[in-house]
């Protein structure tokens, strides 16, 4: 089910580090965002990181350990350390959904919010799965200098042909617009590194090829990862540990 809660897995035990609560008032959404800021260890405040930001944030972090793949990638000298903003998901298949109203709360808000509670060397990094992945790239393609890279997995990009099943959801036909939008823009202004994963068992793999495709046209340097899975945390965690140090080191 492209939109919906996969089934849990066991967590990681949490990385050491400094966790704070940040609650972003949001005037397009009417509504607050809900942000836990980690950073490793001993770092100031005033110490300019990269970020990782992380829609469905704490789910990511409780379901595969991200964290924890973060501080390890680190520890191996694959990537320079990094903070990490997990972003509780609110009101969901509202916000996630392709809506011009979030990305502006996302770029305007929430990102600067973050800048101000700590250093933050240069733009982030996004993160999300399902249609936390869908809306990262939505945001990222309505404020393309807000984002330095995408980290995508099993996207919902729901298209006609391949997610006819998807039609009761409420908010399926403004993503089915975005996503034609994608698949015909060429060329895009800003295009970022772009890390796409997908399982190979699960309805969203055409969707995903497509507009993988897209994106390279468009000079992203996009890149469609495929492995054994389907739309599970345990997919998207192996996929984590296997390409997002490549994606990283591509934004740097």
């Amino acid at each position: 089910m492209s939109s919906g809660a996969p089934a849990p897995i066991s967590s990681s035990a949490p990385p050491r580090g400094d966790t704070r609560a940040l609650e972003v008032p949001s005037r397009p959404l009417h509504a607050p965002v809900e942000v836990v800021l980690w950073s490793p260890p001993g770092v100031a405040d005033g110490t300019p990181l990269p970020l990782l930001t992380v829609h469905d944030g704490p789910e990511y972090e409780t379901r595969t350990g991200l964290t924890a793949i973060v501080a390890g990638l680190a520890g191996e000298g694959r990537i320079a350390p990094h903070r990490v903003a997990l972003l509780a998901p609110g009101a969901r298949d509202e916000w996630y959904s392709a809506s011009a109203l979030y990305a502006r709360a996302l770029a305007s808000e929430v990102l600067p919010a973050i800048g101000r509670a700590v250093a933050v060397d240069g733009p982030p990094v996004g993160i999300g799965a399902s249609l936390g992945g869908l809306a990262m790239l939505h945001a990222q393609r309505r404020h393309p200098a807000a984002f330095a890279g995408l980290f995508l997995q099993s996207a919902s990009f729901f298209m006609p042909r391949f997610d006819h099943m998807e039609k009761g959801f409420p908010r399926y036909g403004r993503i089915v617009r975005f996503v034609r939008g994608v698949l015909r823009e060429e060329p895009f202004a800003h295009p970022v590194p772009a890390t796409l994963t997908c399982g190979r068992d699960e309805d969203n793999l055409h969707n995903n090829r497509r507009v993988a495709a897209a994106l390279k046209l468009q000079d992203y340097r996009a890149e469609l990862h495929e492995a054994a899975g389907g739309h599970d945390w345990e997919t998207w965690r192996v996929g984590l540990e296997a390409h997002l140090a490549d994606l990283i080191g591509e934004t740097r």
